[in-house]
């Protein structure tokens, strides 16, 4: 019997209540966290209008009675579950969501999780949540590498020109820039995090400006050109008249 199997839910069991709080243990390092609430930023900015989805980092899945006793697993560093309410959970549980299991999962390995992550969590992703897509990625040697269920199972994502993976779940690709996992549009632009957007519109706020100063520049500029063609016609005309010449006349 497998693993998978062997931590299937079982039939005719009574589930324990919902309301169950996180079981997940520290973080591995601070580019762990980083890399977890970067995920989880630049998501929420990006889908800001929507309230269809539950993205969480480093939160128990509970899905059986039986699971809530084994030791052998822990919940994903990062999941999304798409067509659900978008509202704060202690942990996602199951059998008080319909049902529903991540649509994506993204685990960050360490030396102390590669294992589990490459072998047991995979073997659960694909046989028992059945989730889409799953990936994981090193923080600290960049090892990225993504899967998509066909068929039951998990096949290898092939990466674009820029060894991003698609992602069909998210519409989005995922890729390493500057050591760290981020989001990209379809057209290849890089999806913002709440403080990189913000230096984006303080850019945009401040290039306004200038274009509004160099307008009322030229404006300026343009008003004493007037003026000072002005003050010429009338010296040509003052000195046409001193000449006995009618200046209206010419």
């Amino acid at each position: 019997m497998s693993v998978a199997q062997e931590l299937e839910p079982a039939e005719d069991i009574i589930f324990p209540p919902g309301d169950i709080y996180s079981d997940e243990p520290p973080l591995e390092s601070d580019l762990h966290l980083r890399q977890i609430i970067l995920l989880l930023q630049c998501l929420d900015l990006w889908w800001q209008n929507r309230n269809d989805f539950y993205a969480a980092g480093n939160l128990t899945i509970y899905y059986s009675q039986r699971q809530l006793k084994s030791e052998e697993f822990r919940g994903p560093d990062f999941f999304v579950v798409l067509g659900c309410e978008k509202k704060p959970r202690k942990s996602w549980v199951t059998w008080q969501e319909d049902g529903k299991y991540p649509n994506i999962i993204i685990e960050l390995l360490s030396s102390s999780t590669k294992a589990t992550d490459k072998g047991l969590k995979k073997q659960i992703y694909q046989d028992i949540f059945r989730t889409p897509e799953y990936f994981w990625f090193d923080p600290n040697d960049l090892e990225f590498v993504g899967f998509h269920l066909v068929d039951a199972h998990y096949q290898p994502i092939e990466p674009n020109p820029q060894g991003w993976l698609w992602s069909q779940q998210l519409d989005l690709y995922l890729g390493v820039q500057d050591n760290q996992l981020r989001y990209f549009t379809a057209q290849g632009q890089l999806v913002p995090t709440p403080q990189e957007l913000a230096e984006q519109e303080k850019q945009r706020a401040d290039e306004e400006r200038q274009r509004a100063e160099q307008e009322k520049q030229r404006a300026e500029q343009e008003k004493q050109r007037a003026e000072q063609e002005k003050q010429r016609a009338e010296r040509l005309a003052a000195k046409l008249r001193e000449l006995n010449i009618d200046p209206d006349l010419l």
